[in-house]
């Protein structure tokens, strides 16, 4: 068993998202974004379930913005397109189903990042 204790991860001040690991089931992502930050409009090729760990967001689909406060957990079918932005520093939890999807990486890319696919959890 592996466990992450979300809160107690070390925050970078920056919005790089941080593997915590990586199956050929899933892939889970934090992401921190300071106030006011933005991921412009997006899609993903797989399913894409965010869960709002501390902070607010707001969220644009096809429609008005929802906010979503910490708690929130928000699925995404694969090809939706979507916008978020902190509406208060955030953390967000990001799985990615499954991963990666067909078409995910051009030929030869996977290799590449096979490396740096895990971050290990916590003790």
């Amino acid at each position: 068993m592996d466990r992450w204790h979300l809160p107690s991860i070390d925050h970078t001040g920056k919005r790089e998202p941080r593997v915590l690991f990586s199956s050929s089931a899933c892939r889970a992502v934090v992401i921190d974004l300071q106030a006011g930050e933005a991921m412009g409009e997006h899609a993903v090729r797989e399913n894409a379930i965010v869960h709002v760990a501390s902070g607010a967001v707001a969220i644009t689909t096809d429609g008005p913005e929802i906010e979503c406060p910490a708690g929130s957990l928000v699925v995404f079918a694969p090809g939706e397109r979507h916008a978020l932005r902190a509406v208060e520093a955030s953390r967000l939890l990001l799985l990615l189903a499954p991963w990666p999807a067909d078409g995910h990486y051009q030929a030869g890319e996977i290799e590449h990042l096979a490396a740096n696919a895990h971050v290990p959890p916590l003790r």
